[in-house]
């Protein structure tokens, strides 16, 4: 199975969230967590980025129907 993996930068500009909400949601388990990709780096499978938001959106359209 082929994974995409999205650094920081593109996780940023796909959700409209900051460095620190990530980092945030992910300690409060309200986001995906990062792979390891070496000693410095990490990354997240832009799949399960793509179902966050997929989320997201339909809890959005819930609340407010």
């Amino acid at each position: 199975m082929m994974h995409n993996i999205l650094r920081l930068p593109a996780v940023k500009t796909r959700t409209g969230l900051s460095r620190s909400t990530i980092y945030l949601r992910v300690a409060q388990g309200k986001f995906p967590k990062p792979v390891s990709l070496g000693a410095r780096a990490v990354g997240w499978v832009e799949s399960e980025i793509q179902e966050w938001l997929e989320r997201q959106i339909e809890s959005s359209r819930k609340a407010n129907a």
